[in-house]
């Protein structure tokens, strides 16, 4: 064999092994993912993503996506709200605005049965 020849066989096999190990980094980033956001099930991802490996990672990207659902503060919900201070001020004037209305109501109520008397049955 002639040098071309051994050149192309060590390029063959580099080749399949940076295929091989790029296939088994792949499988690990929902993983990763998984651990920066702490989620409460990483061990599972963690082990989908080696099942993944052995199916030619069919199940890869529901993993990816089970992993990116995932959020440290709101948890499946997503994001948590940002709260503002007008907010804030809302929910207050909303509590003032419902006692008010409980107050007018208590009155109307005293007013009416004043207004009825006493009931003969």
């Amino acid at each position: 064999m002639d040098f071309l020849s051994y050149f192309a066989l060590v390029v063959l096999f580099l080749v399949v092994l940076i295929l091989a190990y790029g296939m088994i980094a792949i499988h690990d980033i929902p993983y990763h993912m998984a651990q920066k956001r702490n989620h409460p099930h990483q061990d599972a991802i963690h082990a989908g993503g080696w099942i993944s490996l052995f199916t030619l990672h069919a199940i890869w990207p529901f993993l990816w996506i089970w992993a990116t659902a995932y959020h440290p503060q709101g948890g499946y919900a997503g994001k948590p709200r940002e709260k503002t201070d007008q907010a804030a001020a809302e929910g207050s004037d909303a509590t003032s605005r419902v006692a008010a209305l409980e107050k007018k109501i208590a009155a109307l109520e005293a007013n009416a049965s004043k207004s009825r008397g006493p009931q003969s049955e």
